[in-house]
């Protein structure tokens, strides 16, 4: 299934939309995807973004927490530019006025602070290096599950706040 318009989908559909984002993240990431394509690819997946596939390649480097430096993490830069893809501005020249334009950019960071918050609150922390040091080896096959979980459970946030009643935010 993928989602065309907000309003049109039933709670049952969309719990299985979320469901879905979480199965498909992780078997992205089994597939060599590293955490922010995943997210990206299944955002794009799932909604009608209307972007060309070759946007993936903004996701590349911020994998392994930017640059595999275990900053940021990967899942969480991706469940931002995922939703940008569907919440984001198309266009921030539309509006005419520097005024204008700050204006309409703060009306759209709602949904982004909620889903960030959302997940700093679930892990405690939105680092890379604190999300994994716990699990030892960095190549290691437990921090590779873990990445793999927090993965997919980004997955569905971020597929639950696409899906999310903000204001419109695809027009300008």
């Amino acid at each position: 299934m993928r989602i065309h318009e907000e309003g049109n989908v039933s709670e049952e559909q969309k719990a299985a939309l979320i469901a879905e984002a979480e199965e498909k993240a992780r078997n992205y990431f089994k597939q060599g995807l590293n955490c922010t394509e995943c997210l990206l690819q299944t955002i794009m997946d799932l909604n009608d973004v209307n972007l060309p596939q070759e946007v993936i390649c903004l996701a590349t480097g911020f994998g392994g927490g930017i640059g595999e430096t275990k900053n940021t993490c990967g899942a969480i830069t991706g469940a931002v530019l995922a939703l940008s893809a569907v919440k984001g501005r198309r266009n921030p020249f539309a509006k005419e006025t520097l005024r204008e334009r700050v204006v309409e950019i703060k009306s759209h960071y709602d949904p982004f602070a909620d889903m960030i918050n959302e997940i700093d609150e679930i892990y405690g922390t939105l680092i890379c290096k604190e999300l994994t040091a716990p699990l030892g080896d960095y190549e290691g096959k437990a921090r590779k599950k873990n990445c793999m979980q927090i993965i997919g459970h980004c997955a569905g946030i971020t597929q639950k706040y696409a899906m999310a009643p903000y204001n419109d935010h695809n027009q300008g």
